[in-house]
């Protein structure tokens, strides 16, 4: 009777799985596959045996997963992949993407709230539309929270960003020396790394528009991947270049480019000839007098110096991000006041469409690997002078070169000499990665 009652009670198991898998397919392979597997035990449990759900949230009895094992044993051989999604968007556009990824920089504060969107024709902040963050991941799913019981964690993004009602009347500041860490300042567990939970909350901030899985962000490939530049300095190494030229800070000059993001670029290429023997050409090209084409239009640019000199192994796209009026991304380090610093990729992928084929990017994961492990080496060197690497969904032509960086240097509320004070610990930082 008991044999004829469990044969019974597994062919009813097996029922309720198929029809769950047929009724609910598209669904389930849109979400993952261990996602998949959830749903499918959770309904079996659900029509079966309802109450168990809250038995294993009260008791931490964990039955569900044996009801999976039993319907999916395919899924204990599976590799465990979780992933970060946020807000689905709407179906795009070709065009609307490419728009899109041209005003990459909203308008947002130190922890990444959006408190004003680009206008996408000037470099004026305009005031968004309602208080709801759409760049921000914590009201997705909360993956942004800091782990406060991790100093270590503290350390790399205190709050230090100062508030002014008039930024365009701060003082000038002395030009940082040419200085370089010796002793790193704080020492990352590599078992914390590996756990892809405290990587997200404590390295990265995803925005609506993407996602990511733990199989892009896995510690021992981004910090796996070499870096060092394969050849010497008697041919072009590095490019500097700008997609936004024009962008300014508080106290630029109208007119006088040395005081835009492109004097910023000035002095970071003479920090990497002079100081450290890169061979460094600086493009300073201006390819955003129409802001929404300034990718596109940046790209032939881009692909003819390349062209021109294919010893190029590194390509920095510098760029000066947009916060709210009354915030300033500010830092010190070795007592000198300068702005924070982002890295910043794209991932070809939306929320809603998933990998963006006709915006391939073949370098994702050199580009994921470069940008970590700037973010590791200035976390453990210079403590607070970075942001959180900031992941979204289109491709920001990083796919010309393995090496590629967008940098995002302070915002339009900083200094022109607080955004190039910051470029003495990026060119050291470049160095520890590039060369060390």
């Amino acid at each position: 009777m008991k044999n004829k009652y469990g044969k019974y009670l597994m062919g009813m198991l097996v029922v309720t799985a198929l029809v769950t898998f047929f009724v609910q397919r598209q669904e389930l392979w849109s979400i993952g596959k261990k996602a998949a597997v959830k749903m499918a035990g959770t309904e079996v449990v659900d029509v079966l045996a309802p109450g168990l759900h809250y038995e294993e949230k009260e008791n931490g009895n964990h039955f569900l997963a044996k009801v999976e094992k039993i319907l999916f044993p395919i899924a204990d051989y599976m590799v465990q992949i979780q992933s970060y999604e946020t807000d689905a968007e709407s179906t795009l556009s070709y065009e609307m993407i490419l728009a899109m990824e041209a005003l990459d920089e909203n308008y947002v504060d130190e922890d990444g709230q959006v408190v004003m969107q680009n206008n996408g024709g000037t470099d004026s902040p305009q005031p968004a539309d309602g208080t709801q963050n759409a760049d921000n991941p914590q009201a997705a799913d909360g993956a942004q929270s800091t782990d406060n019981s991790q100093a270590a964690a503290n350390a790399q993004n205190p709050d230090t960003s100062q508030e002014t009602s008039n930024s365009a009347e701060q003082t000038s500041l002395t030009v940082a020396p040419p200085i370089a860490a010796t002793q790193k300042a704080v020492e990352y567990s590599l078992d914390k790394l590996n756990d892809f939970d405290y990587l997200v909350q404590n390295f990265y901030q995803v925005d609506s528009t993407t996602t990511v899985k733990s199989d892009q962000l896995n510690v021992a490939a981004l910090t796996g991947k070499n870096m060092k530049i394969a050849h010497d300095a008697s041919t072009p190494q590095i490019l500097i270049y700008h997609t936004h030229s024009l962008e300014g800070y508080a106290d630029s000059i109208p007119g006088d480019r040395s005081t835009t993001v492109v004097g910023v670029g000035d002095y970071l290429t003479e920090l990497l000839t002079q100081q450290y023997g890169y061979n460094v050409i600086h493009d300073t090209g201006e390819y955003d007098t129409i802001r929404d084409k300034a990718y596109s239009k940046a790209a032939p640019a881009l692909e003819q110096i390349l062209a021109d000199n294919p010893s190029i192994d590194v390509v920095i796209d510098l760029h000066r991000d947009g916060v709210g009026e009354n915030t300033r991304l500010v830092t010190n380090v070795n007592g000198t006041d300068m702005a924070k610093v982002m890295f910043f990729n794209g991932l070809s992928r939306t929320t809603k469409l998933g990998d963006i084929g006709y915006l391939y990017n073949p370098y994702i994961a050199d580009n994921l690997a470069f940008s970590f492990q700037m973010q590791l080496t200035a976390a453990e060197y210079y403590p607070g002078y970075t942001r959180k690497i900031y992941l979204k969904g289109y491709r920001f032509n990083m796919h010309y070169c393995p090496k590629t960086l967008l940098v995002e240097v302070g915002a339009q509320t900083n200094t022109v000499q607080e955004a190039k004070n910051a470029m003495v610990p990026l060119a050291d930082i470049l160095n520890k990665v590039l060369s060390e």
